[in-house]
């Protein structure tokens, strides 16, 4: 697998750890209108995946560090 690939893996992986072990998180993860890009074919490569898979990293460490008296 490419980087690109296991970049995807991961992101669906975290994503379905958040949908199903935190679903006051997941409701979070639905797409903004002001994030969707507005040109018709949008450059998405490696990079911004991988800023992708960071910020749902840092929601759900926030998330468990914000919350972690209540587990």
């Amino acid at each position: 697998m490419n980087d690109l690939s296991n970049v995807l893996v991961e992101i669906t992986q975290l994503t379905n750890t958040i949908e199903t072990n935190y679903p006051e998180v997941y409701r979070f993860l639905d797409e903004n209108p002001l994030t969707i890009p507005t040109n018709d074919h949008p450059h998405i490569d490696q990079v911004t995946m991988q800023d992708y898979l960071e910020s749902l990293k840092q929601l759900l460490k926030h998330h468990l560090e914000t919350h972690k008296n209540y587990i």
